[in-house]
């Protein structure tokens, strides 16, 4: 009796060889080239919070000092004043 084998092929693309990561940065490295980025919008929005804060300080500072000072106090045992 005689057994007959036979080898079957599948239609499914074999895993490539190495690290998952080292496949991966290829196409990482061309997302990351299509992202320029926004940085006239970084600029703005950091400029814009930068004058917002100093007009705050401005118009409050008495006030954020004082509350500043009140939250502070019960760790620093009164010695602020």
């Amino acid at each position: 009796m005689s057994v007959h084998r036979h080898t079957f092929t599948s239609t499914r693309r074999r895993p490539a060889a190495g690290p998952r990561h080292l496949r991966a940065a290829p196409l990482l490295r061309a997302r990351l080239a299509e992202e320029r980025g926004d940085v006239p919008g970084w600029v703005l929005i950091t400029l814009m919070t930068a004058g917002i804060v100093v007009a705050l300080w401005a118009v409050a500072s008495d006030q954020i000092v004082a509350i500043f000072q009140n939250a502070m106090a019960p760790f620093l045992d009164g010695s602020m004043g």
